[in-house]
């Protein structure tokens, strides 16, 4: 079976909570055999990059800026896109699916243009969207995105 490239995508600026939970979702991916593709700065991205990463995982880092300058210290590999905000689309259509953790507006913009490109989305402790899967635990969220199509 291929390895699942899966997108943590969630608020830079989050709860004690939704750190523990990128942190426990990063290290299960890693466990799971999954590539980790985050944002690559801090919040969410960080913690599940530092779950990942002690896991023994891969942790691919999509950045908006030109440069590299500023990226967590678990990223594995760190892309420069010199896009802005528009990288999200690029971390979720990379993905094979997305965990979603925190309400930050870029994670919204992420839910979206993953919504719109048909992949899979589960929301730990997210938006509350009509249609999204809601996940209950760290678990639950790196169970079904490694399952989904």
């Amino acid at each position: 079976m291929p390895r699942r490239y899966v997108a943590v995508c969630g608020a830079s600026e989050a709860t004690p909570s939704q750190l523990d939970a990128a942190r426990e979702v990063g290290r299960l991916l890693a466990q799971g055999g999954a590539v980790v593709i985050t944002g690559g700065f801090g919040g969410v991205m960080a913690a599940a990059s530092e779950g990942a990463a002690r896991g023994g995982g891969t942790v691919v880092g999509i950045l908006p800026d030109s440069d590299r300058a500023g990226v967590n210290n678990h990223i594995t590999i760190a892309i420069a896109t010199g896009l802005g905000q528009a990288r999200n689309a690029v971390i979720v259509t990379a993905a094979d699916s997305v965990i979603a953790i925190g309400h930050g507006w870029g994670t919204l913009s992420e839910i979206s243009l993953a919504m719109r490109l048909e992949r899979p989305v589960f929301a730990l402790d997210s938006w509350d969207v009509n249609g999204l899967e809601v996940v209950k635990t760290p678990a639950e969220a790196v169970r079904r995105a490694l399952a989904a199509n």
